[in-house]
């Protein structure tokens, strides 16, 4: 039996912290499938279509990873796509309280769905899509925390503002 798992987020954008994830998750899981989720309750610099193309890009090296979008309930997208693990980073204690929320919603919805918990590596351990862009709005350097590619669309994004 192929294990499938699933990591969603916004992404908006993809930072190192969220590879630091998505690669460790990679070689523990047969397939590992990045769901962009339209967060209603944040802005997003950029589009899904933005963000799944940056993903791609960033994760071409990790065979086994698949990107996509997704409208509605995660557990939803889980059981279309098989999986039965979903994936998600933790940077500090402060995130466990909202995430145990969510998993234990996500468990009263789909009671064989598992959530696995990845601590992210120290260096990351600040760093969310929200500071990034703070800092690349101001022109700061943002090359230590993103992808040069992200780096490169963020410039864009934010000269033509």
């Amino acid at each position: 039996m192929e294990k499938r798992a699933v990591c969603p987020g916004s992404f908006d954008p993809i930072t190192y912290g969220h590879l630091d994830i998505i690669s460790r998750g990679a070689k523990v899981f047969d397939e590992l499938r990045i769901v962009v989720l339209n967060n209603s309750s944040k802005k997003p610099a950029f589009s899904v279509e933005e963000r799944i193309a940056l993903i791609e890009e960033v994760t071409k090296d990790l065979p086994n990873v698949k990107v996509e979008s997704y409208q509605g309930l995660l557990v939803n997208y889980a059981r279309e796509v098989n999986a039965n693990v979903i994936i998600r980073g933790l940077r500090a204690v402060s995130d466990f309280e909202y995430e145990m929320q969510i998993t234990s919603m996500n468990r009263v919805l789909h009671e064989e769905l598992e959530t696995f918990f990845i601590m992210t590596n120290n260096q990351y351990s600040f760093l969310s899509s929200s500071i990034v862009k703070e800092v690349a709005k101001y022109g700061g350097d943002i090359s230590e925390l993103v992808p040069a590619q992200v780096e490169k669309a963020l410039q864009n994004k934010f000269s033509k503002r």
